[in-house]
C-alpha cells in the first residue's frame, strides 16, 4: 500500500498569550517591582519558547492550545474538507502543513510539492503594475518564470483585469486586487494543495469561476486539503471531511455524513439575533424550526421546516409586511415569503413561514425585510446558514426557481403580537 501524501501524527500547537499587567499602587510596591523586573522578564522570555520534553507547555491560564494531539492521514489524490467553528484550529493546522509555523509537539510528513492558498494577495506591491505583480506573486508562491510565462495569458483572462494590466495595483479596486491574486494562486500546479476559505472573493460571477476552478483541481488527481464555512462547496468538492473542535479532530468520515453530524451537534445555534436599529422597526430574532417545532440548523430532503421571525415595531405603522427570502450561498434567490399586511402599534410581533420548497441537498442563507405600503424600512441581506441534508444517500435532485413559487395572499401567514418583549420564547 502506498504511503499517505499527508501524514499527521499527534500534532499540537500551543501559544503563550499575554498576562494581565499588575500595576503597584504604592511607592514601596513600585520600587519592589522595579528591583524584581529583570528576573521576572527573564522568566517570561524563557516561558515563551520553553516546552516540556513531550512538547507540552505548562497547563496555565496564559497557554492557548490551538491544536491538541491531531492525527490523520490523507492518501494521494484524496480531497478532504476541514470544517469547524471559528477558533477550532483549522487555519493553524494548514499553516503548520504549509511550513509557515512550527508545531509544539508531534509531526507532519508531507510527500510531494505543497502550495498554499491561505491569504490571497500576500506579496502584492501597490506601486507595481498588475503585470509585474503577477510575476512577483507567482515567484513568491513557488512558480518559475517559465511557468508564469506559459500561464500568463490564462491567468490574466481568468482575472478579468486585462484592460488594467499595466496600471499600478494601488489604483485597483479591492475586488480587482483579489481577483488577480486568486488567479495567480489558482494556476499553481502542486502535488498537494492547501486551501483556506478562498471562494468568497470577488463578485458572484467570479465566485462561480473560483468554484469551477477548484472543482477542476479537485478532480485532477491532486491531493487537496480544503477549509471552508461554505458547506455547499465542501460537499461539492470533497468526498471526505474532518471536523475540528477545540483543536482536536472530533469527526472523520464521509463528507455528507460528517456535515450532517456537525449541524446536528450545533443545533443550539439555530437562532440568529439582530442589533437594535433606528428604523421604524427591526428584527429581534430569526429562528429555524423542524417539523416538531424544535429549533434546528438543518433539515433533510422532503422534510418540512419553518422560519420564525420575531421583530419590534417602534411606533404605530400601517400596512406592515414582514418578509424572509431564501438564497443559495452563491447569492441566487430561491423564494421570498411574505406575511399578510397588518396595521401594527408599538410592540413585539412574530410570524412563522412554512418552508415547503422542494430542494436538493444544498446550503441556504437568508434575507430579512420589513416594509410599510411596499416601502422597505428595514432590510438585511445574506444572514445565517441552513443546510438541506441528504436522506442517507443522495436522492433525486430537485431544481428550484423563484418563478411561480411565491405565496398567494390567502397563503400568507398572519403576524401575531407578543404581549411583552420578555415573552419571547426561551432559546
Amino acid at each position: 500500500m502506498p504511503l499517505p501524501a499527508i501524514q499527521v501524527e499527534n500534532l499540537s500547537k500551543a501559544y503563550q498569550i499575554g498576562l494581565k499587567e499588575e500595576i503597584p499602587d504604592t511607592l514601596a510596591g513600585m520600587a519592589k517591582s522595579w528591583l524584581k523586573s529583570p528576573a521576572a522578564n527573564w522568566k517570561r522570555l524563557r516561558r515563551l519558547n520553553t516546552f516540556q520534553e513531550n512538547g507540552a507547555t505548562d497547563e496555565s491560564e496564559d497557554t492557548l492550545w490551538a491544536l491538541k494531539d491531531v492525527s490523520f492521514d490523507v492518501q494521494e489524490g484524496e480531497v478532504v474538507g476541514i470544517i469547524g467553528r471559528n477558533g477550532a484550529g483549522k487555519s493553524t493546522l494548514l499553516k503548520i502543513l504549509s511550513r509557515i509555523t512550527e508545531p509544539t509537539a508531534g509531526r507532519a510528513i508531507i510527500r510531494g510539492r505543497v502550495s498554499s492558498l491561505l491569504e490571497v494577495g500576500t506579496g502584492f506591491h501597490p506601486e507595481l503594475t498588475g503585470r509585474e505583480n503577477v510575476y512577483m506573486n507567482g515567484t513568491i508562491l513557488g512558480m518559475r518564470k517559465k511557468e508564469i510565462d506559459r500561464k500568463f495569458d490564462e491567468i490574466v483572462e481568468f482575472s478579468g483585469v486585462e484592460k488594467f494590466l499595466d496600471t499600478p495595483v494601488k489604483r485597483y479596486s479591492s475586488g480587482m486586487k483579489v481577483r488577480l491574486a486568486f488567479s495567480v494562486a489558482a494556476h499553481l500546479e502542486p502535488e498537494i494543495l492547501v486551501v483556506d476559505e478562498v471562494l468568497a472573493v470577488g463578485d458572484l460571477r467570479f465566485q462561480n469561476q473560483c468554484l469551477g476552478k477548484m472543482n477542476a483541481i479537485a478532480h485532477s488527481g491532486r491531493t487537496v486539503l480544503f477549509v471552508s464555512h461554505n458547506m455547499s462547496a465542501v460537499k461539492r468538492l470533497c468526498h471526505r471531511a474532518l471536523t475540528l473542535e477545540n483543536g482536536a479532530v472530533s469527526d472523520d468520515g464521509n463528507c455528507h455524513e460528517v456535515i450532517s453530524r456537525y449541524f446536528l451537534a450545533n443545533q443550539e445555534k439555530a437562532d440568529i439575533e439582530f442589533e437594535i436599529s433606528d428604523a421604524e422597526g427591526y428584527p429581534l430574532r430569526l429562528r429555524f424550526l423542524d417539523s416538531r417545532g424544535t429549533p434546528c440548523t438543518a433539515a433533510r430532503i422532503h422534510e418540512p421546516w419553518s422560519i420564525e421571525l420575531t421583530f419590534q415595531i417602534r411606533a404605530e405603522t400601517q400596512h406592515v409586511i414582514a418578509a424572509v427570502g431564501l438564497l443559495t450561498t452563491q447569492g441566487t434567490s430561491l423564494i421570498t415569503y411574505w406575511s399578510q399586511p397588518d396595521d401594527l402599534s408599538m410592540g413585539c410581533y412574530t410570524v412563522r413561514f412554512l418552508c415547503d420548497l422542494p430542494l436538493k441537498s444544498t446550503a441556504i442563507t437568508f434575507s430579512v425585510g420589513l416594509s410599510s405600503f411596499e416601502q422597505t424600512f428595514y432590510y438585511k441581506h445574506e444572514i445565517g446558514h441552513f443546510d438541506i441534508l441528504p436522506i442517507s444517500i443522495e436522492t433525486e435532485s430537485f431544481r428550484a426557481t423563484s418563478a411561480g413559487l411565491f405565496h398567494s395572499d390567502n397563503q400568507r401567514p398572519q403576524i401575531k403580537r407578543l404581549s411583552e418583549y420578555e415573552s419571547l420564547p426561551p432559546n
